[in-house]
């Protein structure tokens, strides 16, 4: 009974812990994946899951929205191909209203994106999971976009 009532205090003085340092953890790497991503590096692929699930959630003109869901090799390949335009034209995402909290599959990081030169802000997340051999990846990302061309790929066709 002893054991078991020191093993419950432990788990509630040192979990809150854990979390915390999970969550600094991940905050410290969604702002090097911003860095990054604002700065083209081509190491951006590197922050995800070869498994990541990747959604863009389209803004239609009416308000609607519509999933278009993509895996890893799909997506990395675009980012390629949009990296240079995005280059010359300086574009870069600023977020803004960042929470970072716990879930059951890792960390979960929501955000509002607003994109260089709109006036407008949209939301994402990103899940982000810790390894067995100790490193963090996002293994499921959101981001709205205005894009209509993303449409092409929407789930529900």
């Amino acid at each position: 009974m002893k054991k078991s009532l020191i093993l419950l205090f432990s788990i509630f003085v040192f979990m809150p812990y854990v979390y915390a340092n999970d969550i600094e953890t991940v905050k410290t790497l969604f702002n090097n994946y911003v860095s990054g991503a604002n700065s083209y590096s081509s190491s951006i692929v590197g922050f995800y899951s070869p498994n990541a699930k990747i959604i863009r959630q389209v803004v239609k003109p009416d308000g609607q929205l519509v999933n278009a869901t993509t895996n890893m090799k799909t997506y990395s390949y675009q980012m390629k191909i949009s990296q240079n335009v995005a280059k010359a034209r300086g574009y870069k995402n600023y977020y803004s209203n960042i929470v970072v909290t716990k879930v059951p599959n890792g960390v979960k990081v929501s955000a509002l994106r607003q994109p260089t030169g709109e006036n407008y802000h949209l939301k994402t997340y990103q899940i982000w999971q810790k390894q067995q051999n100790g490193n963090w990846v996002i293994i499921e990302e959101l981001m709205q976009t205005k894009e209509q061309i993303f449409l092409r790929y929407a789930d529900n066709k």
